[in-house]
C-alpha cells in the first residue's frame, strides 16, 4: 500500500479534528506538524511522533510530504495555499479558503494550474442531518422547496478575541461572525437550494463591539436559484452555543432541524429522520461531526483520479462570495446580485 505523508500547519483547537480524522484513514501517516509557537508545537509533535517545523516554508521543502492541511488564521490561508500548491502538494484548508473575492480569484487560478488537489473543509455538509436533507430535497419527498429559515446563535466572550489577537481584526480575520462562524450555515443554505442569485443583508456589532472590529450579529434575505426564499439570522451574543435551527418549507410539508435532530413535518405527522448528536459527547456539536467524512473524501479523491465528491475551490467560493455580498449589501443598503 502506498503511504500518503501528511503535514498539518497550525496547532490551534481545530487541528485536533484533522489529526483524529487522519488516524482513521488507512495508508495515511502524519509526517510533520508546523506551528509558530515552538514550545507548544514541539511538545505536540513529540506526542504525535512526527517532525516539527516552526516555518511552513521549510516543511514544504520535504519532498516526502504529499498532503498539507492548513489550520491557521484566515490571513495566512492564501499564501500558504499558493506556496503548498507551487511545491506540488495536495492541500486541504479550513474555511474560509480566503478572506475575500480578490483572494478567491488568485487561489482559483493557482488551483487550476496545480498538479495537486485543493479541498476546503465544510464539514457540516457531511453531518447526518445535512446528508438526509439533501436526499429528501433531491428526491422531492415533500415537493418543491418554498423557503429556508436559519437561526444561529452562539456565544463568544471577550477573551475569545483577546486571547487570539488575529480574531476580530478585519486585516487578519476578514470580518467576524459571518466569515468565521456563520459561513457554515450560509454554505448549507445555498447548497440545499442550488445557489444564491441575490441577497440583501445587514451586519452590526453591539455586545462585542469593544473586542471586534467586525460584526457580532447579522441578518439577511436570500433569493435562491431554485426560486425559493431564504431568511437568515446569526449572532455571537448568546450566552450559550445553541444548535442550528433550520426550517425548510416545501409544498407538502417541512424539514425541521432542531436540537441536532431532523424532523419531517407534514399534516398530522412528525417523523424523526436523522440526528447529529455525538455518541460520546467528545465533539463540539456546533462544529459539526463531519470532519472525518470531509477529510476521508478528499483523500479518496487523491487516490482515485476522477472522484470529485469533496468541496473544491469552486464550491468553497460560493459561501465566501455570499459572505462578501452580505457585507457589501449592509454597506450600500441595497440588494446585491450574485453570479456563481
Amino acid at each position: 500500500m502506498t503511504i500518503l505523508n501528511t503535514a498539518v500547519i497550525g496547532a490551534g483547537a481545530i487541528h485536533i479534528c484533522h489529526i483524529n480524522a487522519l488516524r482513521q484513514i488507512p495508508g495515511v501517516a502524519l509526517r510533520a506538524l508546523v506551528d509558530t509557537e515552538s514550545v507548544k508545537g514541539l511538545k505536540l509533535a513529540m506526542g504525535y511522533q512526527c517532525r516539527f517545523y516552526q516555518d511552513y516554508r521549510e516543511m514544504l521543502l520535504d519532498d516526502a510530504i504529499d498532503v498539507v492541511h492548513i489550520c491557521t488564521p484566515h490571513v495566512e490561508h492564501k499564501p500558504m495555499i499558493l506556496a503548498a500548491l507551487a511545491a506540488g502538494k495536495h492541500v486541504f484548508c479550513e474555511k474560509p479558503v480566503g478572506m475575500n473575492r480578490s483572494e478567491l480569484v488568485d487561489i482559483t487560478r493557482a488551483a487550476e494550474q496545480a498538479s495537486g488537489l485543493l479541498g476546503v473543509c465544510y464539514q457540516n455538509r457531511y453531518n447526518p442531518t445535512s446528508l438526509r436533507i439533501r436526499q429528501a430535497l433531491d428526491d422531492s419527498e415533500l415537493g418543491k422547496m418554498l423557503s429556508i429559515k436559519a437561526v444561529l446563535t452562539w456565544s463568544r466572550s471577550g477573551t475569545y478575541y483577546t486571547e487570539s489577537p488575529w480574531r476580530g481584526r478585519l486585516a487578519t480575520e476578514g470580518g467576524s461572525l459571518l466569515i468565521n462562524q456563520a459561513i457554515h450555515t450560509l454554505d448549507l443554505m445555498q447548497w440545499f437550494a442550488g445557489g444564491v442569485t441575490r441577497v440583501k443583508g445587514v451586519v452590526d456589532s453591539g455586545e462585542l463591539a469593544a473586542v471586534t472590529e467586525g460584526e457580532d450579529s447579522a441578518m439577511a434575505t436570500l433569493h435562491f436559484a431554485n426560486g425559493a426564499r431564504g431568511l437568515f439570522y446569526a449572532s455571537n451574543c448568546n450566552t450559550t452555543d445553541s444548535p442550528l435551527l433550520m426550517e425548510i418549507h416545501c409544498e407538502r410539508g417541512s424539514l425541521l432541524l432542531n436540537d441536532n435532530t431532523l424532523w419531517r413535518v407534514t399534516s398530522g405527522e412528525r417523523v424523526t429522520l436523522a440526528s447529529d448528536d455525538s455518541p460520546d459527547g467528545s465533539v463540539k456539536s456546533y462544529w459539526g461531526l463531519g470532519h472525518q467524512q470531509a477529510i476521508r473524501r478528499f483523500y479518496h479523491a487523491i487516490t482515485h483520479p476522477g472522484y470529485a465528491d469533496y468541496t473544491d475551490i469552486r464550491e468553497a467560493g460560493k459561501s465566501l462570495t455570499l459572505v462578501e455580498a452580505i457585507y457589501r449589501s449592509s454597506q450600500l443598503r441595497q440588494w446585491i446580485d450574485i453570479n456563481n
